[in-house]
């Protein structure tokens, strides 16, 4: 295993501050210093930003973040027992790591950038994972206050997110992802690069928010989304009915045969009969 600074080997930091993972908190620590540094490359070049990075643990990303020349990297941890380690990361770093005591479902960065844009690094916890994607996701205004996500979830999820039309994986995840960013699985990573190893395979995804994704309203296009796949099964004529419209505006405005199931439809068919969608309820109100 490469050291990348001078600092101690992670598994005498995680037995020195008793660091045990813990299930509740979805903490699985990657220890590989190699496998660290490849995501954090993923995410350069490096040398001028500034990275918000979530669940760090004992600190591998945030060391390989800062070794590979993050100017400054926010770590937000809600686990005060990887406090005292990520404070030794700081001294070795100066100036260059805030810590940042907090849980990241609630936790805004936006004040402690400056009104710069920073890149969102981490490795989640697999319990909020796609839940923090889908806040991010979901930023407003647009584009957000961050340029890229490099992030690492369940290799299922990492599917579900990069997947389009036809796709097994695809669904409302996939829509909004790629409505708003452009996806990419960059590699993934095996269960026993982790302590504990985890029971699933892990990826990497990049994802690269579009300045200018195709207009709609997003909570719009998040009902239509959701209607469309809690019946994935069915015609559009009848999974969009729970809208309250009639499914054969929404298709004839996104040019769509009613009868076609949502799995076969593209983003920019369900963001047509979002504006759509929005157009009938203006309308009448």
């Amino acid at each position: 295993m490469a050291q990348i600074d001078d600092l101690p080997p992670l598994r005498d930091v995680i037995q020195r501050h008793d660091l045990s993972a813990r299930k509740s908190l979805g903490q699985n620590f990657l220890l590989d210093l190699n496998l660290t540094a490849r995501i954090a490359r993923a995410a350069g070049p490096l040398e001028d930003a500034t990275i918000v990075e979530i669940g760090p643990g004992p600190g591998g990303l945030t060391r390989a973040l800062l070794a590979l020349g993050a100017r400054r990297v926010i770590a937000v941890e809600r686990d005060e027992r990887a406090i005292p380690a990520l404070e030794e990361i700081a001294q070795r770093y100066p100036g260059r790591l805030h810590i940042a005591n907090a849980d990241a479902m609630t936790f805004d960065p936006r004040p402690l950038l400056n009104g710069e844009r920073a890149r969102i690094v981490a490795n989640l916890p697999y319990n909020i994972a796609t839940a923090l994607l889908i806040d991010w996701l979901c930023a407003e205004p647009w584009p957000p206050w961050y340029d890229m996500m490099v992030l690492m979830f369940q290799r299922e999820v990492a599917e579900r997110i990069v997947a389009r039309e036809n796709d097994n994986a695809y669904g409302r995840l996939g829509v909004l992802s790629n409505w708003r960013a452009e996806t990419k699985i960059l590699f993934d990573i095996a269960p026993n690069a982790f302590v504990p190893p985890p029971k699933v395979t892990s990826s990497v995804v990049r994802l690269i928010p579009r300045a200018a994704p195709e207009p709609c309203e997003r909570r719009a296009l998040e009902q239509v989304t959701a209607s469309a796949f809690n019946q994935r099964r069915k015609m559009l004529r009848q999974s969009l009915k729970s809208l309250g419209v009639d499914p054969a505006l929404l298709a004839a405005a996104a040019g769509i045969d009613p009868v076609r199931r949502a799995e076969t439809v593209p983003i920019s068919g369900f963001v047509a009969m979002a504006r759509e969608l929005t157009n009938i309820r203006s309308a009448k109100s």
